[in-house]
């Protein structure tokens, strides 16, 4: 199916209802999202993920989700690296607070142990 979408340049669109973090599942309008290929001459072979109603109407201009894959993809890791780095920083309070408690218990059976 070719990009009838008439937002065949730039980056992306914005809907009306709101912007599109990561891989679309449904357009605003409660249509699935399917995923096609372009064939406009900017954008040949371009992968995007367009709303099904949209793209089977062939709407044009139109406020439907449209989001090209790689823009999709590169949120998709940017909120996997930002939610490693918390789990990371979790980890490293769970490390501190085991060695502490570790130093406590050791501390803890050295007193006993001298008494």
């Amino acid at each position: 199916m070719s990009n009838l979408s008439g937002k065949s340049t730039g980056s992306s669109s914005s809907r009306a209802r709101g912007r599109v973090f990561g891989v679309p599942k449904r357009c605003w309008c409660g249509e699935a999202v399917v995923a096609l290929i372009s064939k406009s001459d900017p954008n040949p072979y371009g992968r995007y993920y367009r709303c099904s109603f949209a793209a089977t109407n062939k709407l044009r201009n139109d406020e439907h989700t449209f989001k090209w894959v790689d823009e999709a993809l590169l949120n998709e890791v940017d909120a996997l690296i930002s939610r490693n780095a918390g789990l990371e920083q979790q980890m490293k309070e769970l490390r501190t607070e085991r060695l502490e408690f570790d130093t406590m218990v050791y501390e803890k059976m050295e007193k006993e142990v001298m008494e």
